[in-house]
């Protein structure tokens, strides 16, 4: 547990010591209550199962509730709630009856971050590792800033930190408009893309629009930090009003890299800025999309002063972030080994990205890959692009949709995504029904060198250590948190 630090600026939050997050184990929710535990409030929390971050929140002192009843929130000063948290739970029943304040999650952030230097980080893709880049950097440099972050930095070994510094770094959720609560100093956007889109009302204009509204957010001498090669942001980028940096690979990009080269899990490239001499770094991430999050990176650390050392050192340490690209370990096959990957990718973006790293890392592998749909509403959504996507893979084995409290939706399943590649002719995806032992059917189609890929938002999350521990593959052999092999 991080100690309460009095050098750290303290939120106004006057009349409120008692704080409680209905789902707490939520990772867009843990963060914050961390933090607020270690600025001394009094943090309580419920949720629907125990889990290694419930138990982590009690070690540090939160109260925790398994389960949602009325009564868990009768002591609170101030109700945290997540977008999938709705009116009908009791704990809010009961916090509205008694006017008891009910915010979102972004409402609380915003709130830890109105009185201090706050760095928000949006886009559909990339948040987590760009955070957790901007982090690292900053704690490299001596900075040693406040995060909160929607993954686990594996060299902190939590998604949230209190730092001593004026800093808080966070990322910015436009699943649900709720980053228009943030008034951060510097702000990120990676790229926007379809998604969440009921949100919005499935009208893409007006996600766009409020990207521009977010980025207004800022003040008049904040800093708007964008991606010119996402094409989305560079229609967008005549209509922001606030200083601007660019970054991209592109020649008219503020910030760009130059020479990228990729070695396995590292990628290598040369950094222009303007009035600055070229700058040689190198990531322990694969692909361009990981580029991308250096250089926005680069851009914010730059800018506030960070040595150029601590940049070289603080992207080369990055230890990575948990389920994106996370290399697990070696598994034992016939001839040789499998290296098993865990990834969350789950839009046809993040996965066409991850696919194309492993074929720049790996050439000579084939990717066998266990895939699961999340949302059935995305899966119809996006549907030709899933198809598209998917039918990279060598091997492909398709899990069901995972609902995430959805209703099906005819035609947007997975047995129904299977046909589809099908027809394309040039794959043969494995359909596999709910509660299915993986193992048993993973091995036989393994052959020595494979990359093996399990990727997904839902609870495909618990497949790799499975593998990993399972008797099929006695002798695997485990990676280190770094993501290179022990």
């Amino acid at each position: 547990m991080v100690e309460n630090r009095k050098a750290m600026p303290q939120p106004e939050m006057r009349r409120i010591r008692r704080i409680h997050f209905v789902g707490i184990g939520g990772v867009g929710m843990c963060g914050i209550a961390e933090v607020l535990l270690n600025l001394g409030y009094q943090v309580s929390g419920s949720d629907l199962k125990a889990s290694p971050v419930t138990e982590r929140l009690e070690s540090f002192g939160a109260q925790i509730f398994i389960g949602h009843r009325a009564e868990n929130a009768a002591n609170a000063d101030v109700l945290v709630v997540s977008s999938a948290v709705n009116t009908s739970n009791p704990e809010v029943a009961t916090a509205l009856e008694r006017r008891i304040p009910v915010v979102p999650r972004a409402e609380m952030l915003a709130e830890l971050m109105r009185y201090r230097h706050g760095i928000a980080v949006a886009g559909t893709h990339g948040k987590t590792t760009t955070t957790s880049l901007i982090a690292s950097v900053f704690a490299a440099g001596g900075l040693d800033p406040t995060f909160v972050i929607g993954g686990r930095l594996n060299a902190a070994g939590t998604n949230a930190q209190l730092g001593t510094s004026r800093y808080l770094i966070a990322e910015a959720d436009e699943s649900d408009a709720s980053f228009l609560h943030l008034q951060p100093l510097v702000a990120v956007v990676t790229n926007i893309d379809a998604d969440h889109m009921a949100t919005y009302d499935g009208d893409f204009n007006k996600l766009k629009k409020t990207f521009v509204e977010f980025l207004h957010n800022l003040p008049f001498y904040g800093l708007a930090v964008v991606c010119l090669d996402d094409p989305v942001v560079r229609e967008i980028l005549p209509l922001i009003k606030r200083p601007t940096v660019t970054y991209g690979f592109g020649e008219d990009a503020d910030v760009r890299a130059i020479n990228v080269r990729q070695q396995g899990m590292q990628t290598f490239f040369t950094v222009l800025r303007p009035d600055r001499e070229p700058l040689d770094v190198s990531v322990n991430m694969p692909g361009n999309h990981n580029v991308l999050n250096a250089l926005a990176t680069i851009c914010i650390a730059t800018d506030e002063g960070v040595s150029d050392e601590a940049i070289v050192q603080g992207l080369s340490g990055f230890q990575g972030v948990g389920r994106r690209f996370q290399v697990y370990g070696e598994l034992p096959v016939d001839g040789g080994n499998v290296m098993l990957v865990d990834d969350y990718g789950h839009h046809p973006t993040e996965v066409a990205a991850v696919i194309k790293a492993v074929r720049g890392g790996w050439p000579e592998r084939r990717l066998v890959m266990v895939y699961q749909p999340h949302r059935y509403s995305r899966t119809r959504d996006l549907y030709d692009d899933f198809v598209q996507v998917l039918a990279d893979a060598n091997v492909l084995l398709l899990m069901e949709v995972y609902p995430a409290g959805e209703e099906p939706i005819p035609g947007a399943d997975s047995r129904q995504l299977c046909h589809s590649i099908r027809q394309r002719g040039q794959l043969d995806p494995i359909y596999i029904e709910r509660g299915v032992d993986l193992a048993p059917l993973v091995k036989p189609l393994l052959r020595a060198g494979d990359i093996l890929l399990c990727q997904g938002a839902g609870d495909i999350g618990g497949l790799a250590p499975k593998l990993l521990n399972s008797p099929l593959f006695a002798g695997a052999i485990v990676a280190a948190s770094e993501g290179k092999l022990k």
